[in-house]
């Protein structure tokens, strides 16, 4: 029963760690995702609503690794 509620938790977490980091892109494209950066190098700090955003997926990221190894434990 426990591992089923752990295999629940991972898809569930897994989704909403997918729908925060497609909320994080902010449609810089292809080249940007390559290294090609047209902002001249110039760094970007997270403020507001971005940094919650970016802390909330960092909690979740690490929840996520945390179930799917106690889940792996439970399985073996």
């Amino acid at each position: 029963m426990l591992s089923i509620i752990l295999q629940v938790a991972t898809i569930i977490i897994s989704i909403i760690l997918v729908g925060l980091i497609m909320l994080q892109v902010r449609g810089g494209g292809l080249g940007s995702l390559l290294g090609g950066d047209l902002s001249g190098g110039i760094s970007h700090t997270r403020r507001g609503l971005e940094k919650t955003l970016f802390q909330i997926t960092v909690g979740l990221a690490i929840g996520f690794v945390a179930i799917a190894i106690l889940a792996f434990s439970f399985v073996s």
